[in-house]
């Protein structure tokens, strides 16, 4: 993530196609080692593409990948009345540890 990160702090500050070394300069002034290794990579498959356009091909897939959020909410909004059902069951539970004829602090 690091790696990326000075990349794109590279095409923010102008450079269209950062080099390892634009990348290797940013990390080290931030106090951070290069991993030679994972900058070769990401660099290489990085090479000739147009990083604006790998962002918006990576949205668009994400777009596509169901989230929990989206579905408890609807969930939620039509299932109101099972939960208050479940609320005064749990309500009647209670009130039958009361009929127990002792409690945990006496």
């Amino acid at each position: 993530m690091k790696h990326i990160a000075a990349y794109l702090l590279c095409v923010l500050g102008g450079n269209a196609s950062p080099s390892q070394g634009d990348v290797e300069k940013v990390l080290s002034s931030a106090g951070v080692e290069a991993d030679g290794d994972k900058l070769s990579k990401l660099m290489s498959e990085l090479e000739g593409k147009n990083i604006e356009e790998i962002i918006s091909a990576g949205s668009e897939k994400l777009a596509s990948v169901p989230s929990g959020g989206a579905v408890a909410a609807a969930g939620g909004a039509s299932g109101g009345g099972a939960a208050a059902a479940e609320e005064e069951k749990e309500e009647s539970e209670e009130e039958s540890d009361d009929d127990m004829g002792f409690s945990l602090f006496d």
